[in-house]
């Protein structure tokens, strides 16, 4: 069988390397430099012919993240890699995952194009802002989820009079496979946008007097909606909100909406670095899960026994 080699970009190391460890091997050596006008290089410092390529690299701040891994898949292609798999544990643009308006571009779409045109063999990423994106590729797809890891965690806080929510409707469907695993009630924050990050009204679907709400969203970005809505919850009645939203992009002011905010905790995973400490961030990581992952494709295994549902028999 090919033997297997774990790549990282520049700023999705610290991540690569648990992922590494979990995996029994060290990081492969790769050389990322930067022309003075920012133009980007890569060179592998060690031969990849013939073996299995992991290239771990999530796509933020979108642009020179997503150029690195682009470069890498193609720099492992000509050197006669066997098989090469773009782990995206965050996939940038994808909000931009359909037309929902005239005459934007559906950037969730393009991102797609351009990992198969550089010749990546298989994407393995996370909890996507949309399922349906793995619909955009032509090549496998392995779709993990931050279930894994979070609802063993809520778990362990013995939280009694549970109910989740979903801060839109679009995530409902995310929202209740958690309720799910609870045996909980679901509630639905129903917003309306004046444009990206800025919301105009939003309203709470559903009862949470004396109940300890658990808000559900696949990422953080600014706060702004997630934090409106825990005061709303709040304001009607619950006794303590929580969040778990899987991807910290954490952007503007975020860090001082959650420090103000009501929230006792927010759970994120490290599939992107917290770069500010946050006395209400709580990470998980998702290291060990990609790590076991790996194996599963290594070994031709079943993905799906990775997940909760599939453990525990849970259907929805």
């Amino acid at each position: 069988m090919a033997e297997v080699k774990i790549f990282s970009g520049t700023n999705s190391r610290y991540l690569a390397s648990k992922v590494a460890y979990f995996y029994g091997k060290e990081l492969g050596k790769v050389s990322i430099q930067k022309f003075a006008d920012s133009e980007i290089s890569v060179n592998y410092d060690e031969s990849v012919r013939g073996c299995d390529v992991f290239l771990i690299q999530s796509t933020f701040p979108n642009a020179d993240n997503l150029m690195e891994l682009l470069l890498m898949i193609d720099a492992a292609r000509r050197a006669s890699a066997h098989y090469v798999v773009a782990v995206i544990p965050y996939y940038g643009y994808a909000r931009q995952d359909r037309k929902d308006r005239p005459r934007v571009a559906v950037g969730a779409k393009l991102v797609a194009n351009m990992l198969v045109a550089a010749g990546a063999d298989r994407i393995m990423t996370m909890d996507l802002h949309a399922g349906q994106i793995q619909g955009f590729f032509d090549i496998p797809v392995d779709h993990l989820e931050g279930t894994s890891v979070f609802v063993p965690y809520l778990k362990t806080k013995n939280i009694d009079n549970l109910i989740f929510a979903s801060p839109d409707v679009g995530g409902v469907s995310r929202v209740r496979k958690f309720a799910g695993y609870f045996d909980a009630d679901i509630v639905i924050c129903d917003k309306q946008r004046k444009k990206a990050n800025e919301i105009a009204a939003m309203q709470l679907i559903g009862d949470v007097k004396d109940a300890n709400v658990v808000l559900i969203d696949d990422m953080i970005d600014t706060g702004g909606t997630i934090c409106k809505a825990a005061e709303i919850i709040m304001e009607k009645g619950a006794k303590s909100v929580r969040a778990v939203c899987t991807h910290a992009v954490l952007s503007h002011k975020a860090h001082e909406n959650i420090t103000n905010s009501v929230f006792e905790e927010v759970i994120v995973s490290d599939s992107i670095p917290l770069r500010q400490v946050n006395d209400k961030i709580k990470v998980i990581s998702v290291a060990e899960l990609f790590a076991k992952a790996i194996g599963r494709i290594r070994d031709n295994g079943s993905i799906s026994t990775l997940f909760i549902n599939y453990q525990h028999q849970i259907t929805f």
